[in-house]
């Protein structure tokens, strides 16, 4: 029987990442106002509560999008504590639950002037609020592809309970294929041009599709990484890059954990690289390419920084955690839910 390591090393995949940390001036201000809306539905219960708060919704948007104005950061913020929200629900829920869920979803977000019914899950007014506010400020070339990427990602987020609930382990290649529609990625690097008008002649062609997908397999790694030791812990792990590079090559944690270091750092190389194999279409719409692509690098920046100054992932030990990049092996331990409607789950926080 193999035996469990008593801790992990988590491999620094970011030290030459040309994109630097910055926040957005707004952010203060857009917190208090998104923290209060979300608060506004009641959605979970006092201590789950807490734990969206110390997640930080709106500090990942200001890393990520510091140079967009107040309305676009606050529409941002609404987007990820449904996103997380989402994402929180549907860890809990049976296939035929998150089909439902996403059903709503996927109906408010596409008529978002439609009156949701009464006694209807909440997700759904959430959503509708959301893309209503959405669909009144972000560009009109930025509208509808955020529409089907998020459509997109609630679809796969359904998928990702089937698998769960069958233990399905995909492969190296279909996991990421996967992971770029279930993580909720590909919305948000879409939102990098909320504030401009891309044609789709230039946001379609394959160097900067290429670029695109780079940007959001750096993102899944790093958070496959930083996520593994709760996800094993509450056992869904088989949704994670390093339980399929385990299966798969045949290595050990620390094995999978090198094995995605090593692959980050070739994906860095690509997307950086890939600068020199964009087109050029004219000074104009030239510098609104650099500008998309620049959101992009900021996105992989972000999510990295934000995976250690929030609690998500390594509670009260993040900073400690960040300097000797050692996780003490979570156990497995089992405890009650606190989404309203959840069910039971496993209880995979660090000490607070």
């Amino acid at each position: 029987m193999e035996t469990r390591p008593k801790t992990i090393y988590l491999p620094d995949t970011m030290t030459d990442w040309p994109w630097p940390r910055t926040i957005n001036p707004h952010f203060e201000a857009v917190k208090i106002e998104a923290d209060a809306w979300f608060h506004s539905f009641k959605a979970v219960d006092p201590e789950t509560l807490e734990a969206f708060d110390k997640c930080d919704a709106a500090y990942l948007v200001a890393l990520a999008h510091p140079t967009v104005s107040r309305e676009h950061l606050r529409v941002c913020c609404e987007a990820m504590d449904i996103q997380l929200f989402v994402d929180e629900v549907t860890e809990r829920s049976t296939a035929a639950d998150a089909n439902g869920i996403v059903d709503i979803g996927v109906d408010a977000l596409h008529n978002p002037h439609k009156i949701r019914p009464e006694g209807e899950h909440i997700m759904g007014e959430m959503m509708r609020q959301c893309s209503a506010r959405a669909m009144q400020t972000i560009s009109m070339t930025c509208q509808p592809r955020f529409v089907d990427s998020f459509t997109t990602y609630l679809r796969a987020v359904a998928v990702e309970v089937i698998d769960r609930e069958q233990r399905h382990c995909r492969s190296i290649d279909d996991h990421f294929k996967h992971r770029r529609e279930s993580s909720g990625i590909l919305p948000w690097l879409i939102l990098c041009g909320m504030e401009i008008d891309l044609p789709d002649e230039v946001f379609y062609h394959p160097a900067i599709v290429d670029m695109v997908e780079c940007a959001a397999d750096l993102v899944t790694i790093d958070n496959d990484i930083f996520s593994y030791n709760r996800e094993q812990a509450s056992g869904n792990e088989y949704n994670s890059l390093i339980t399929v590079v385990i299966l798969e090559l045949g290595l050990d944690i620390g094995g999978a954990m090198g094995w995605a270091a090593a692959y980050h750092t070739k994906l860095k190389k690509r997307f950086i690289d890939g600068f020199a194999k964009i087109p050029s279409w004219g000074p104009s719409t030239d510098s609104l390419v650099k500008e998309y692509l620049d959101g992009l690098g900021m996105w992989v920046r972000a999510s990295y920084i934000w995976s250690f100054d929030v609690q998500r992932y390594f509670g009260t030990m993040s900073a400690e955690i960040q300097e000797t990049r050692l996780v003490p092996l979570l156990p497995k331990v089992h405890c009650k839910a606190s989404i309203r409607g959840g069910e039971d789950h496993t209880d995979t926080r660090y000490s607070q």
